[in-house]
């Protein structure tokens, strides 16, 4: 049995923003409020009466989280574990290890692995090893076979073993009309899809934004338009078929609109957004080289600008990290070979805090929601609330604690924010009762 005592409650799904205590017990939150302590105390005192004092007593544990923030776990969309394949840049333990680290209790991992979950033998091993981390890790399938644009993977068996939705990520659908009955079987499966968006006939070189800093870097840069044609596309077939899409990682500014128009519409179009993408501009390429390299890229001040304005108004309704862990020799290579992403589940609470809530652009329910609520939502999933009878997934953070990035759980280092001072320190992460993170310093027994 877990008490939590005397932290601020931020609930997103059901809107408290309170100091409370929240009793936890196999598994689940069994009563918040005063009773919550009444609760504990009188077990523990039933317990210490017995004869079997000493065998129990590290059944009870109490957490004073006194100016901290308890809120929901976290809940990240788009993560690559690059297991299996790839497991010298990250595998599923060391990724869940770095979620639990960042305060996420739930992930979904996207498909781009080797060999790719197109079957279902792939998708049962990254299942089934992830069910052993601690936090909940799922899966997307992809939309078509080895990520090809070509043939559609068999969705309706996918879906019966568990996926969570499909997404070709890394790659564009290119073949409207591939994608049109993907999305028309999606919808049958009432499952989602999701999108990356970069139409290569407007792409020089991939990575950095074509722009000023490409011109200054002698680099071809990937141009806004490969964004917009396909996000403006897939607006359209989504409104057409009535599927539920996401436009992965929005980064330009006309995107964003084109999202907007079609959620007023009438279509179910929803749209991710990164901390990279709120917090960096494309000038940052100058600053971290390959670091800071991703695709999409990092844009102007006015895409940031924009993005921040779509997830104030909710045209923007996730944030995501599209955690992209590569190992330290990949990066070292010049721009032009270099492998685009970075690594985030860490540093993305605290980018949302730097960049959003202490900015002024969101009130920290606001930000729980864009990283707790809306992506279960998305997904089909019931959101975690911090309620009785709700699974017990829970993160304890410092909104106002500073702590600085010096190391990963991650397998990588990859990220341009080594070194940067950020808010929200997490202090323990709770997935299913149990704590999976912890820093050590606030518990008693």
């Amino acid at each position: 049995m877990l008490l939590i005592k005397n932290g601020r409650v931020v609930d997103p799904v059901s809107g408290v923003d309170e100091v409370k205590d929240v009793l936890v017990n196999e598994g689940n939150i069994v009563m918040t409020g005063t009773q919550a302590s009444e609760m504990f105390y009188d077990a523990q005192r039933k317990l210490s009466q017995s004869e079997n004092v000493q065998e129990n007593s590290g059944l009870f544990r109490v957490i004073d989280a006194s100016g901290l923030v308890v809120a929901p776990g976290l809940v990240d969309t788009h993560v690559h574990f690059r297991d299996p394949g790839f497991t010298y840049k990250e595998d599923i333990f060391t990724g869940a290890k770095a979620a639990a680290k960042g305060g996420f209790t739930t992930v979904v991992c996207m498909a781009n692995t080797k060999p790719v979950v197109d079957n279902l033998d792939t998708l049962e091993y990254v299942l089934n090893k992830g069910s052993q981390t601690g936090i909940h890790v799922l899966s997307a399938a992809a939309i078509t076979k080895g990520l090809a644009g070509e043939e559609l993977v068999d969705m309706q068996a996918l879906a019966a073993a568990g996926a969570a939705g499909f997404t070709d990520d890394g790659i564009p659908v290119m073949d409207e009309k591939i994608l049109v009955e993907a999305m028309l079987q999606a919808k049958e499966l009432n499952l989602p899809i999701s999108l990356h968006e970069e139409d290569p006939a407007f792409i020089a070189s991939p990575g950095v934004h074509q722009g000023e800093v490409s011109k200054k870097l002698g680099y071809g840069g990937a141009s806004r338009t490969a964004e917009d044609v396909m996000v403006a596309r897939d607006c359209a077939l989504a409104l057409h078929t009535g599927a539920r899409v996401c436009i992965q990682h929005i980064s330009s500014k006309n995107a964003v609109e084109y999202v907007r128009t079609a959620k007023k519409l009438g279509a179910d179009v929803h749209a991710e957004a990164t901390p990279h993408h709120f917090t960096l501009t494309d000038k940052a390429v100058l600053e971290y080289g390959t670091l800071a390299r991703m695709n999409p890229p990092v844009r102007t001040e006015e895409d940031r600008i924009k993005i921040i304005e779509g997830l104030k108004d909710g045209t923007i309704d996730m944030i995501v990290t599209d955690h992209a862990p590569h190992s330290a020799q990949e990066k070292a290579r010049p721009m032009e070979s270099a492998p685009s992403g970075i690594t985030g589940l860490e540093t993305s609470l605290g980018l949302g805090i730097k960049s959003l809530v202490e900015a002024g652009h969101l009130t920290l329910m606001q930000l729980m929601a864009c990283m707790s609520r809306n992506p279960m939502e998305f997904y089909g999933k019931k959101p975690v609330s911090i309620e009785k009878g709700n699974p017990a997934d829970i993160v304890i953070f410092g909104e106002n604690e500073r702590w600085v990035v010096d190391h990963f759980a991650s397998k990588a280092v990859n990220s341009p924010f080594m070194g940067w001072e950020l808010p929200g320190k997490v202090h323990f992460t709770i997935c299913a009762g149990n704590i999976v993170y912890e820093e050590n310093q606030l518990t008693e027994s």
